[in-house]
């Protein structure tokens, strides 16, 4: 097993500049205690709204609403039906959710390399891993930057297997002049603290299919055909129902739907600052020794959920930043160096993760803290 994986040594000072800092709106608090006076907190109105909402804003027909995007992976892998042991091609390159709920649902995650440009997947190495027990493809939008969904949408057709998409990262981002969100049938979304949609927690499924949209509704709440709200609507409560498979308790409730309803209405503006402030880095960047910019192509729009730029002598950056309070993060270590997972290295995957380093990137960042974080990197290290 491999496990030579780097740790930071460096002891940190208070953070002036944080990697990571959540902005809700007052709107959002006040839609919080609209909800917790309402009398219903659970799965209900709010949900129902937003799961419509959300679905308009990512150009998908409807939306499946979740506890958080874990649970819509998961959800996503359940009703795809697989055969135990079947293989999921995916990224090690991405955060252990990612390929702890292909294990959670029986199936093998097997890894396939990054293009070391971007983060993402390579098409080609995915296309080498497609063989006879190939049950599907997971792709994972690293820092919000869309896949080659073409290629790799493509390769799904061919091989007959389906394309699930972990948006986690990618909430507001566009590929070839559509959201992400709309192109395929199962399609990830994370509303966690830090995301680019912050809800504290939360997640969703968008989904094309009504049967399976349905399906979806049923295994978030244990398989009951309806839900409480659903039961109790109308003509009061009704308490008969029917279970037809073994489902999971992960619904999104309606004081986390309030918040993210509150807080869609400033995505594609907060969206917009993050682009400002991806900028401002690649301009002050863009010719320093020692750092790479990762590549980025006019066929699509990062949601710049992350700013991860590739560092020589990396460790010791990650130091001297910590060193001036700056925050900073590596995503990701790769899963193959979990003792849970099998894999071997791939050089991909190694030739990024080793250089990468996550600078702060959120809207309450400023223009002279992402200069402050430039000229230290200039400094050189």
């Amino acid at each position: 097993m491999y496990s030579s994986c780097w740790r930071s040594g460096a002891v940190s000072t208070v953070s002036r500049i944080p990697l990571f800092r959540p902005v809700v709106r007052e709107e959002a608090v006040k839609a919080v205690g609209q909800v917790l006076r309402s009398g219903w907190l659970g799965t209900g109105p709010r949900t129902r709204e937003f799961e419509e909402a959300f679905a308009a804003h990512a150009g998908a027909p409807r939306c499946v609403a979740t506890s958080s995007c874990t649970a819509a992976l998961q959800l996503a892998l359940r009703v795809l039906d697989l055969p135990p042991g079947a293989e999921v091609v995916t990224t090690p390159l991405t955060f252990v959710a990612s390929n702890q709920v292909i294990l959670q649902e029986g199936l093998r995650p097997v890894f396939a390399d990054v293009d070391p440009t971007t983060g993402n997947l390579d098409p080609a190495s995915v296309s080498e891993r497609l063989g006879g027990r190939a049950g599907a493809i997971l792709l994972v939008h690293y820092g919000g930057y869309p896949c080659d969904l073409k290629t790799l949408y493509r390769l799904g057709r061919e091989h007959g297997v389906p394309v699930v998409e972990d948006c986690a990262h990618a909430c507001g981002a566009s590929y070839q002049g559509r959201r992400i969100g709309s192109h395929g049938e199962l399609h990830a979304f994370s509303f966690h603290a830090v995301k680019n949609l912050p809800a504290g927690d939360g997640g969703a499924l968008t989904v094309r299919s009504e049967q399976l949209g349905a399906r979806l509704r049923r295994l978030r709440w244990f398989g009951i055909s309806a839900d409480t709200f659903e039961r109790g609507e109308g003509r009061g409560y009704r308490w008969d129902y029917d279970v037809s498979e073994v489902g999971l308790k992960c619904a999104m409730n309606d004081v986390q739907a309030a918040i993210a309803l509150a807080q869609l209405a400033f995505l594609d503006v907060d969206n917009a600052r993050r682009g400002e402030i991806a900028a401002r880095y690649r301009a002050g960047l863009e010719r320093v020794p020692g750092i790479e910019l990762l590549r980025s192509e006019p066929d699509r729009t990062s949601s710049n959920h992350l700013f991860c730029v590739l560092a020589g002598r990396r460790n010791e950056l990650v130091d001297r930043l910590t060193e001036r309070g700056v925050d900073v993060g590596v995503h990701y270590r790769p899963s193959y160096c979990y003792s849970m997972f099998p894999g071997e290295p791939l050089p991909g995957v190694e030739a990024f993760w080793r250089r990468a380093i996550s600078l702060p990137m959120h809207v309450a960042l400023t223009d002279e803290q992402v200069d402050e974080v430039v000229a230290i990197v200039r400094e050189g290290w």
